[in-house]
């Protein structure tokens, strides 16, 4: 029961990072590649784009 909360919060937590990416400024290439690392990495992906990602405009 755990590990399929733990996956959720995963998928949420790639989703949102996704739509942050989507939504920087930065080049259109840039924004692939960080997709791609975390679609294929998913937990470390999330992590390095946390720590040296782009941002996009979306307001807490």
């Amino acid at each position: 029961m755990g590990s399929k909360i733990f996956g959720l919060i995963i998928l949420a937590l790639d989703i949102w990072a996704i739509i942050n990416i989507v939504k920087s400024n930065t080049d259109t290439g840039k924004k692939i590649l960080w997709v791609i690392l975390v679609l294929l990495l998913p937990v470390v992906g999330l992590i390095i784009w946390a720590i040296m990602g782009p941002r996009g405009n979306v307001k807490l």
